[in-house]
């Protein structure tokens, strides 16, 4: 896709606020200690709204234990695609978060997913909330009896995952207001939305391909000067529009453990995890790393 046709979206999308519709300030329960070792993962689907104007099929990767949901509680990524993408096209990261502790959930957006019968890019602007609705939705089947995830989902713990217009996506779900239980994100060769980074502080992750042609790299680092809260930027040397999310590809050993640390930093209140973060990303003629990270886990 050409720089000025994305571009053309995220202006669109830059003229719509894109607040949650319920917000909250109760503080998480404390934190469960991350697992130690890789779990084996499972897949499974499910559709939010199936009959509502906007349904969204979701695909959920978690982990296992003899052919069952590992016993425990695990905080929840929400994982948003990029334009004419897919969940399953996203696979690499998803499956390996998982396996390290963490529910992942990725929705196919009904306008800008490659299944879409109607594609716009203009809607963009209204993926944020869909976001929310997935997390309501996931909110009300941690309680629901029967579901094998029932209480298997650390719902006062949500993270928000992204790339390229699904990173905008993200940006645009930190608005002001919005609820306690997203603790923190990360955006993958995308920028800010109007209104992003404007709620309580949370701690973001920019992750970049310095020879992006399709978001330029100036977008994620404007992004980044934007936000308020912990941040870090971690730069992809001579990459492009997402390479690095590939597994052998340069780069992706280093956006893997940085992005695995920051997730266990900021959902499990994993201080070891935060203190590695410097060293995932550090490494010469492959990626650089910019981080204004301080203090324990919020």
């Amino acid at each position: 896709m050409g720089v000025r046709r994305l571009c053309a979206v995220l202006l669109a999308a830059s003229l719509a606020g894109c607040a949650p519709a319920t917000a909250a300030t109760e503080a998480p329960p404390p934190a469960r200690h991350a697992p130690d070792q890789a779990r084996p993962v499972a897949v499974r689907t499910l559709t939010v709204d199936p009959t509502g104007p906007r349904p969204l099929p979701v695909t959920l990767w978690y982990p296992t234990e003899r052919g069952r949901v590992a016993p425990g509680r695990f905080p929840v990524v929400v994982h948003s695609h990029g334009l004419l993408s897919l969940p399953e096209l996203h696979a690499a990261l998803a499956t390996r978060w998982a396996a390290a502790g963490f529910v992942v959930a990725a929705p196919a957006y009904p306008y800008t997913s490659r299944r879409a019968t109607r594609f716009s890019r203009a809607d963009v602007r209204n993926q944020p909330a869909d976001a929310w609705r997935l997390i309501r939705h996931l909110v009300r089947l941690d309680a629901r009896a029967g579901d094998p995830l029932a209480g298997h989902l650390d719902v006062g713990r949500f993270a928000a995952t992204g790339h390229s217009a699904g990173g905008f996506t993200t940006a645009g779900m930190f608005t002001s207001g919005h609820p306690a239980r997203l603790r923190s994100g990360v955006i993958i060769a995308g920028g800010g939305l109007a209104g992003a980074f404007a709620g309580p502080a949370a701690p973001l992750l920019f992750v970049h391909g310095t020879a992006d042609p399709v978001v330029p790299l100036t977008v994620g680092q404007a992004g980044y000067r934007r936000a308020t809260g912990p941040k870090a930027f971690l730069g992809v040397l001579g990459q492009g529009h997402g390479e690095y999310l590939t597994p052998g590809r340069p780069g992706f050993d280093q956006v893997l453990a940085a992005t695995t640390d920051f997730l266990r930093w900021t959902l499990y209140d994993d201080r070891d995890a935060g203190r590695r973060l410097r060293a995932d990303a550090a490494h010469p003629g492959v990626t650089t790393f910019d981080d204004r990270l301080a203090g324990p886990a919020p």
